[in-house]
Protein backbone atom coordinates (compact mmCIF):
# COMPACT_ATOMS: atom_id res chain seq x y z
CA UNK A 1 0.00 0.00 0.00
CA UNK A 2 2.89 2.34 0.87
CA UNK A 3 4.36 1.79 -2.42
CA UNK A 4 1.45 2.55 -4.46
CA UNK A 5 0.50 5.83 -2.22
CA UNK A 6 3.80 6.94 -3.15
CA UNK A 7 3.54 6.39 -6.86
CA UNK A 8 0.42 8.33 -6.72
CA UNK A 9 1.97 11.76 -5.44
CA UNK A 10 2.48 14.36 -7.30
CA UNK A 11 4.70 16.67 -7.10
CA UNK A 12 2.98 20.67 -7.17
CA UNK A 13 4.48 22.68 -10.11
CA UNK A 14 5.00 26.38 -10.08
CA UNK A 15 3.33 28.13 -12.56
CA UNK A 16 4.57 31.61 -14.04
CA UNK A 17 2.53 33.49 -16.69
CA UNK A 18 4.29 35.71 -18.69
CA UNK A 19 7.39 33.69 -17.89
CA UNK A 20 8.98 34.65 -21.41
CA UNK A 21 8.60 38.44 -21.04
CA UNK A 22 11.29 41.01 -19.10
CA UNK A 23 10.24 40.33 -15.07
CA UNK A 24 9.13 36.81 -15.70
CA UNK A 25 12.22 35.82 -18.05
CA UNK A 26 14.34 36.86 -14.96
CA UNK A 27 12.29 35.11 -12.34
CA UNK A 28 12.59 31.90 -14.02
CA UNK A 29 16.22 32.36 -14.06
CA UNK A 30 17.08 32.53 -10.67
CA UNK A 31 14.00 30.01 -9.53
CA UNK A 32 16.51 28.02 -11.68
CA UNK A 33 19.64 29.12 -9.95
CA UNK A 34 17.77 28.91 -6.76
CA UNK A 35 17.42 25.29 -7.38
CA UNK A 36 14.01 24.58 -8.49
CA UNK A 37 12.99 21.75 -10.28
CA UNK A 38 9.39 21.74 -11.08
CA UNK A 39 8.61 25.16 -12.95
CA UNK A 40 5.82 25.36 -15.79
CA UNK A 41 5.49 28.46 -18.05
CA UNK A 42 2.52 29.71 -19.68
CA UNK A 43 3.28 32.14 -22.96
CA UNK A 44 2.80 32.15 -26.66
CA UNK A 45 5.92 30.60 -26.94
CA UNK A 46 8.90 29.75 -24.68
CA UNK A 47 12.47 29.63 -25.65
CA UNK A 48 14.83 26.93 -25.84
CA UNK A 49 16.88 27.48 -22.90
CA UNK A 50 13.86 27.22 -20.58
CA UNK A 51 12.95 23.89 -21.75
CA UNK A 52 16.84 22.79 -21.86
CA UNK A 53 16.92 23.86 -18.45
CA UNK A 54 13.81 21.56 -17.71
CA UNK A 55 11.00 23.96 -17.83
CA UNK A 56 7.92 22.72 -18.53
CA UNK A 57 5.90 24.84 -21.34
CA UNK A 58 2.15 25.77 -22.02
CA UNK A 59 1.50 27.47 -24.94
CA UNK A 60 -1.35 29.53 -25.03
CA UNK A 61 -2.62 32.65 -23.69
CA UNK A 62 -5.06 33.70 -20.79
CA UNK A 63 -7.88 33.84 -23.35
CA UNK A 64 -8.25 30.25 -23.67
CA UNK A 65 -10.15 28.38 -20.60
CA UNK A 66 -8.76 25.05 -21.24
CA UNK A 67 -4.98 26.72 -21.71
CA UNK A 68 -5.23 28.24 -18.68
CA UNK A 69 -6.88 25.51 -17.43
CA UNK A 70 -4.23 22.61 -17.88
CA UNK A 71 -1.79 25.39 -17.20
CA UNK A 72 -3.13 25.06 -13.44
CA UNK A 73 -3.33 21.48 -13.23
CA UNK A 74 -1.09 20.18 -10.15
CA UNK A 75 -0.28 23.34 -9.19
CA UNK A 76 1.13 24.97 -5.74
CA UNK A 77 2.19 28.48 -6.55
CA UNK A 78 1.11 30.77 -9.35
CA UNK A 79 3.30 33.99 -10.56
CA UNK A 80 0.97 35.78 -12.32
CA UNK A 81 3.04 38.40 -14.41
CA UNK A 82 1.59 38.08 -17.85
CA UNK A 83 0.04 41.21 -19.53
CA UNK A 84 0.23 44.06 -22.41
CA UNK A 85 2.18 47.14 -21.87
CA UNK A 86 0.69 50.14 -24.19
CA UNK A 87 0.69 53.89 -23.25
CA UNK A 88 -2.09 54.43 -25.82
CA UNK A 89 -5.63 54.23 -24.99
CA UNK A 90 -6.66 52.49 -27.99
CA UNK A 91 -5.45 49.75 -26.60
CA UNK A 92 -7.50 49.44 -23.69
CA UNK A 93 -9.47 46.31 -24.98
CA UNK A 94 -6.31 44.30 -25.23
CA UNK A 95 -5.42 45.41 -22.05
CA UNK A 96 -8.90 44.90 -20.49
CA UNK A 97 -9.15 41.76 -22.01
CA UNK A 98 -5.36 40.17 -20.66
CA UNK A 99 -5.44 42.43 -17.56
CA UNK A 100 -9.25 41.67 -16.34
CA UNK A 101 -10.86 38.69 -18.51
CA UNK A 102 -7.44 37.19 -18.25
CA UNK A 103 -6.81 37.17 -14.44
CA UNK A 104 -10.44 36.45 -13.60
CA UNK A 105 -10.12 33.35 -15.38
CA UNK A 106 -7.02 32.31 -13.97
CA UNK A 107 -8.57 32.95 -10.29
CA UNK A 108 -11.28 30.72 -11.05
CA UNK A 109 -9.31 27.72 -12.66
CA UNK A 110 -6.81 28.04 -9.50
CA UNK A 111 -9.56 27.89 -7.19
CA UNK A 112 -11.43 24.71 -9.24
CA UNK A 113 -7.20 23.05 -9.34
CA UNK A 114 -7.02 23.96 -5.59
CA UNK A 115 -4.20 26.60 -5.90
CA UNK A 116 -3.02 28.16 -2.64
CA UNK A 117 -1.04 30.94 -3.37
CA UNK A 118 -0.50 33.57 -5.97
CA UNK A 119 1.62 36.48 -6.03
CA UNK A 120 0.86 39.13 -8.62
CA UNK A 121 2.89 41.66 -10.26
CA UNK A 122 0.66 45.36 -10.88
CA UNK A 123 2.31 48.64 -10.79
CA UNK A 124 3.23 51.22 -8.76
CA UNK A 125 1.18 53.45 -10.83
CA UNK A 126 -2.23 52.26 -9.14
CA UNK A 127 -1.03 53.51 -6.09
CA UNK A 128 1.90 56.38 -6.30
CA UNK A 129 1.15 59.42 -9.18
CA UNK A 130 0.39 63.06 -8.60
CA UNK A 131 0.59 66.15 -9.85
CA UNK A 132 3.24 67.14 -7.45
CA UNK A 133 6.75 65.71 -5.88
CA UNK A 134 4.83 63.68 -2.72
CA UNK A 135 5.93 60.26 -1.86
CA UNK A 136 3.19 57.69 -1.77
CA UNK A 137 3.22 54.49 0.14
CA UNK A 138 0.66 51.72 0.43
CA UNK A 139 -1.42 53.50 2.74
CA UNK A 140 -2.45 56.20 0.69
CA UNK A 141 -5.91 55.74 -1.15
CA UNK A 142 -5.37 54.62 -4.75
CA UNK A 143 -5.12 57.89 -6.87
CA UNK A 144 -8.48 56.95 -9.17
CA UNK A 145 -9.04 59.94 -10.96
CA UNK A 146 -5.82 60.37 -12.35
CA UNK A 147 -5.38 56.79 -13.11
CA UNK A 148 -8.88 56.58 -15.16
CA UNK A 149 -7.10 58.40 -17.69
CA UNK A 150 -4.73 56.03 -18.87
CA UNK A 151 -6.04 52.80 -19.85
CA UNK A 152 -2.61 50.86 -19.44
CA UNK A 153 -2.91 51.94 -15.55
CA UNK A 154 -6.95 51.81 -15.11
CA UNK A 155 -6.57 48.28 -16.53
CA UNK A 156 -3.94 47.16 -13.95
CA UNK A 157 -6.04 49.06 -11.06
CA UNK A 158 -9.11 47.12 -11.91
CA UNK A 159 -6.65 43.92 -12.59
CA UNK A 160 -6.15 44.41 -9.10
CA UNK A 161 -9.57 44.24 -7.82
CA UNK A 162 -10.30 41.43 -9.78
CA UNK A 163 -7.86 39.26 -8.27
CA UNK A 164 -9.02 40.40 -4.32
CA UNK A 165 -12.40 39.51 -5.32
CA UNK A 166 -11.61 36.08 -7.06
CA UNK A 167 -8.71 34.82 -5.24
CA UNK A 168 -9.80 34.62 -1.52
CA UNK A 169 -11.32 32.46 0.77
CA UNK A 170 -10.04 28.72 1.70
CA UNK A 171 -7.13 29.39 3.07
CA UNK A 172 -5.81 31.28 0.50
CA UNK A 173 -2.94 33.39 -0.31
CA UNK A 174 -2.98 36.64 -2.79
CA UNK A 175 0.14 38.86 -2.50
CA UNK A 176 0.11 42.17 -4.91
CA UNK A 177 3.36 43.38 -6.06
CA UNK A 178 3.61 46.82 -7.47
CA UNK A 179 7.05 47.48 -9.13
CA UNK A 180 8.21 50.53 -10.65
CA UNK A 181 10.05 51.51 -14.64
CA UNK A 182 11.83 47.89 -14.60
CA UNK A 183 15.42 48.59 -15.75
CA UNK A 184 18.41 46.45 -16.16
CA UNK A 185 19.97 43.92 -18.08
CA UNK A 186 17.78 41.27 -20.44
CA UNK A 187 14.74 43.36 -21.98
CA UNK A 188 15.02 41.94 -25.64
CA UNK A 189 11.32 43.30 -26.58
CA UNK A 190 12.41 47.10 -24.74
CA UNK A 191 8.80 46.69 -23.07
CA UNK A 192 9.51 48.70 -20.13
CA UNK A 193 13.32 49.98 -21.18
CA UNK A 194 12.23 51.73 -24.02
CA UNK A 195 12.40 54.96 -22.39
CA UNK A 196 16.62 54.40 -22.48
CA UNK A 197 16.44 53.71 -26.00
CA UNK A 198 14.35 56.54 -27.04
CA UNK A 199 16.74 58.94 -25.24
CA UNK A 200 19.90 57.14 -26.97
CA UNK A 201 17.93 57.67 -30.25
CA UNK A 202 17.33 61.28 -29.66
CA UNK A 203 14.01 60.38 -30.39
CA UNK A 204 12.89 62.62 -26.97
CA UNK A 205 12.28 66.18 -27.67
CA UNK A 206 12.06 68.05 -24.57
CA UNK A 207 12.84 67.47 -20.78
CA UNK A 208 9.72 67.19 -19.07
CA UNK A 209 8.68 68.78 -16.13
CA UNK A 210 7.55 65.35 -13.77
CA UNK A 211 9.59 62.80 -12.01
CA UNK A 212 9.77 58.96 -12.10
CA UNK A 213 10.94 56.33 -10.50
CA UNK A 214 12.85 53.39 -11.75
CA UNK A 215 13.88 49.82 -10.41
CA UNK A 216 16.48 46.72 -11.22
CA UNK A 217 14.49 43.92 -12.50
CA UNK A 218 17.31 41.34 -10.84
CA UNK A 219 16.09 43.09 -7.17
CA UNK A 220 12.49 42.67 -7.76
CA UNK A 221 12.82 39.01 -8.99
CA UNK A 222 14.78 38.35 -6.09
CA UNK A 223 11.97 40.05 -4.41
CA UNK A 224 9.11 38.01 -6.32
CA UNK A 225 10.69 34.56 -4.98
CA UNK A 226 10.70 36.19 -1.44
CA UNK A 227 6.76 36.77 -1.49
CA UNK A 228 5.18 33.44 -1.52
CA UNK A 229 6.38 32.85 2.12
CA UNK A 230 6.93 36.61 3.88
CA UNK A 231 4.23 38.53 2.03
CA UNK A 232 0.76 39.05 3.66
CA UNK A 233 -2.97 37.90 2.11
CA UNK A 234 -4.26 40.79 0.05
CA UNK A 235 -1.48 43.06 1.12
CA UNK A 236 0.26 45.20 -1.84
CA UNK A 237 4.06 46.07 -2.28
CA UNK A 238 5.49 48.80 -4.18
CA UNK A 239 8.98 48.32 -5.26
CA UNK A 240 11.45 51.38 -6.39
CA UNK A 241 14.78 52.11 -6.22
CA UNK A 242 15.56 55.97 -7.13
CA UNK A 243 12.43 58.75 -7.27
CA UNK A 244 14.11 61.60 -9.78
CA UNK A 245 13.27 63.95 -12.05
CA UNK A 246 13.22 63.64 -15.11
CA UNK A 247 16.21 66.40 -15.73
CA UNK A 248 17.95 64.57 -12.99
CA UNK A 249 17.16 61.26 -15.07
CA UNK A 250 18.70 62.50 -17.98
CA UNK A 251 21.69 63.93 -16.80
CA UNK A 252 22.74 60.76 -15.44
CA UNK A 253 22.21 58.96 -19.37
CA UNK A 254 24.30 61.90 -20.57
CA UNK A 255 26.87 61.27 -18.27
CA UNK A 256 27.16 57.19 -18.67
CA UNK A 257 26.55 57.31 -22.15
CA UNK A 258 27.79 60.59 -23.73
CA UNK A 259 24.77 61.25 -25.26
CA UNK A 260 23.29 64.81 -24.90
CA UNK A 261 19.92 64.63 -22.59
CA UNK A 262 17.04 67.24 -24.28
CA UNK A 263 17.59 70.58 -23.93
CA UNK A 264 14.25 72.02 -24.47
CA UNK A 265 11.94 73.05 -21.46
CA UNK A 266 8.34 74.03 -21.33
CA UNK A 267 5.69 74.41 -18.71
CA UNK A 268 3.60 71.41 -18.43
CA UNK A 269 -0.30 72.79 -19.78
CA UNK A 270 2.59 73.56 -23.07
CA UNK A 271 3.31 70.30 -23.87
CA UNK A 272 0.27 68.65 -23.23
CA UNK A 273 -1.34 70.69 -25.15
CA UNK A 274 1.17 70.68 -27.95
CA UNK A 275 1.57 67.54 -27.86
CA UNK A 276 -2.49 66.93 -28.46
CA UNK A 277 -2.70 68.73 -31.16
CA UNK A 278 0.43 67.66 -32.90
CA UNK A 279 -0.89 64.01 -32.28
CA UNK A 280 -4.25 64.81 -33.90
CA UNK A 281 -2.49 65.93 -36.92
CA UNK A 282 -0.75 63.65 -37.70
CA UNK A 283 -3.87 61.21 -36.53
CA UNK A 284 -6.07 62.96 -39.12
CA UNK A 285 -3.25 62.73 -41.78
CA UNK A 286 -3.51 58.78 -41.25
CA UNK A 287 0.32 58.69 -40.15
CA UNK A 288 2.00 57.82 -36.99
CA UNK A 289 2.49 60.64 -35.00
CA UNK A 290 6.45 61.74 -33.37
CA UNK A 291 5.05 62.59 -30.25
CA UNK A 292 2.61 60.36 -28.04
CA UNK A 293 0.18 62.52 -26.32
CA UNK A 294 -0.90 59.85 -23.58
CA UNK A 295 3.22 59.77 -22.44
CA UNK A 296 3.81 63.65 -22.32
CA UNK A 297 0.68 63.91 -19.87
CA UNK A 298 2.31 60.83 -17.89
CA UNK A 299 5.98 62.21 -17.91
CA UNK A 300 4.17 65.46 -16.87
CA UNK A 301 3.13 63.56 -13.29
CA UNK A 302 5.38 62.49 -9.94
CA UNK A 303 5.69 58.79 -9.77
CA UNK A 304 7.31 58.95 -6.63
CA UNK A 305 7.18 56.86 -3.43
CA UNK A 306 8.74 54.61 -0.85
CA UNK A 307 9.42 50.80 -0.65
CA UNK A 308 9.84 50.62 3.02
CA UNK A 309 6.88 48.08 3.61
CA UNK A 310 8.76 45.67 0.63
CA UNK A 311 12.24 46.31 2.59
CA UNK A 312 10.58 45.28 6.40
CA UNK A 313 8.84 42.54 5.09
CA UNK A 314 10.05 40.88 2.14
CA UNK A 315 13.70 42.07 2.79
CA UNK A 316 13.59 43.80 -0.76
CA UNK A 317 16.90 45.31 -1.26
CA UNK A 318 18.14 47.63 -4.36
CA UNK A 319 21.74 47.82 -6.21
CA UNK A 320 23.36 51.63 -6.62
CA UNK A 321 21.03 53.42 -9.34
CA UNK A 322 24.20 53.47 -11.28
CA UNK A 323 24.55 50.06 -11.90
CA UNK A 324 21.53 49.87 -13.09
CA UNK A 325 21.39 52.37 -15.51
CA UNK A 326 24.90 50.92 -16.73
CA UNK A 327 23.69 47.87 -17.15
CA UNK A 328 21.20 48.51 -19.05
CA UNK A 329 22.75 51.13 -21.49
CA UNK A 330 25.21 48.13 -21.76
CA UNK A 331 22.48 45.53 -23.19
CA UNK A 332 20.92 47.82 -25.06
CA UNK A 333 24.29 48.84 -26.91
CA UNK A 334 25.32 45.27 -27.26
CA UNK A 335 22.01 43.68 -27.89
CA UNK A 336 19.76 46.32 -29.67
CA UNK A 337 21.68 48.73 -31.40
CA UNK A 338 24.97 46.55 -31.49
CA UNK A 339 29.01 47.47 -30.28
CA UNK A 340 30.40 51.15 -30.71
CA UNK A 341 27.11 53.07 -30.22
CA UNK A 342 28.75 55.12 -27.71
CA UNK A 343 32.50 55.14 -29.18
Amino acid sequence: MAKQKRSETKVKKTLITGGTGFLGAELVRQLLGAGEKDLRVLASSVPQWMTDQGVEPVIGSLSHRETISAAVKDVALIYHLAGKVSRNNNDATAMNKVHIEGTRLLCEAAKESGVQTMVLASSSGTIAVSEDEQVFDETFPQPVEIISRWAYYASKYYQERTALAEFDGDGRKLVIMNPTLLLGPGDDRMSSTKVVLDFLGRKIPYCPTGGLSFVDTRDVAATFMNAPDKGQHQEKYLLGSANMTFSEFFGRLERLSGVSAPMLKMPKRFAVAGSAVIESFFTNWGKSSPVASQEVEQAEHFWYFTSAKAEEELGFTSRDPQETLNDTLRYIRENILGGGVFN
